[in-house]
């Protein structure tokens, strides 16, 4: 039996929800560059292509590629989810292992591009550089985080809901009681998207920094 056959998620239509392979990574990376804007194409929004990559999935991919799964057309990696059963210890290798590394790559915010995004990219290379902002307060309860991100051509044909599901369940083998995730207050449509899935608002969420839970098992 294949990985795609074990998950159970094989699709007719010639997609089809699979582990993480280490050559993913940079379709991995590109669909989060075309996400990275609330949802819509971050492309030339920031003054390095590579920002957002680097801190919203590349190291979720070194430190816990067994909990990644993505969408596979065939060819290339359409959407993805990622994240970590761990966050307290993630955070600690972070500082560790990643951030030496992001902090060379990214001194500073580069020249202004004539965008205006929600996060700007001073904020962006801050969250980068200090990974201890991932330890909400409720973390004992909810230990576990995650990202999830899909392109257009995928959204609303119940990918999301399957790569959450898939999640959900590799956490719960693992003994992971929950789960929280935080979402940009500007993209309603993922807003929508999680109160679908049975998110709830944790008690520290705030308009401007929603932060939401679920439990890894129904």
């Amino acid at each position: 039996m294949n990985e795609v056959e074990q998950l159970g998620l094989d699709g007719a239509d010639g997609l089809t929800i699979r582990p993480y392979r280490p050559t993913d990574r940079d379709d991995v990376a590109n669909v989060c560059l075309r996400t990275g804007a609330s949802g819509r194409d971050a492309t030339g929004v920031y003054s390095d292509d590579t920002l957002i990559p680097d801190v919203t999935a590349l190291p979720y991919l070194e430190f816990a590629p067994d909990l990644a799964f993505v969408v596979d057309d065939g060819e290339h990696v359409l959407g993805y989810v990622i994240g970590v059963a761990d966050t307290a210890a993630f955070t600690e290798w972070s500082k560790r292992v990643w951030v030496p590394g992001f902090a060379e790559r990214h001194p500073g915010p580069g020249a202004p591009t004539g965008h205006a995004p929600s996060i700007t990219e001073e904020l962006l290379i801050w969250v980068g550089l200090h990974p201890e902002a991932t330890r909400i307060p409720e973390l004992a309860d909810y230990p576990a985080h995650l990202h999830i991100n899909i392109l257009p051509c995928l959204q609303g044909r119940g990918f999301g809901r399957q790569l959450v599901d898939t999640f959900r369940k590799a956490l719960a083998g693992r003994g992971v009681p929950a789960l929280y995730l935080g979402v940009d207050s500007s993209n309603t449509d993922a807003l929508k998207f999680y109160a679908r899935l049975g998110f709830h608002e944790l008690p520290s969420s705030t308009p401007e920094h929603p932060l939401l839970g679920i439990a890894t098992t129904s």
